[in-house]
């Protein structure tokens, strides 16, 4: 996690602890930022960013979107 920015790592902190870790336990943008304690925008941006960079998947769903960490 050395080349993340500190709101990326703090992202992806705060989705291992929601135990977002498999496919199979997903959390989307809003879980993400309210544990985090950040604004949903700033949370959604970082969540398309590390998506680019193969931190976390993006799992499209009908209503909102899911994400996981990849590789824990």
């Amino acid at each position: 996690m050395a080349d993340l920015t500190p709101i990326e790592q703090l992202i992806v902190k705060s989705m291992q602890e929601l135990g977002a870790t498999k496919d199979t336990s997903i959390k989307t943008a809003d879980d993400i930022a309210k544990k985090s304690n950040r604004p949903k925008s700033l949370v959604t941006n970082t969540l398309v960013t590390l998506t680019q960079k193969g931190v976390i998947k993006r799992v499209a769903r009908e209503k909102a979107a899911g994400y996981y960490v990849i590789g824990q």
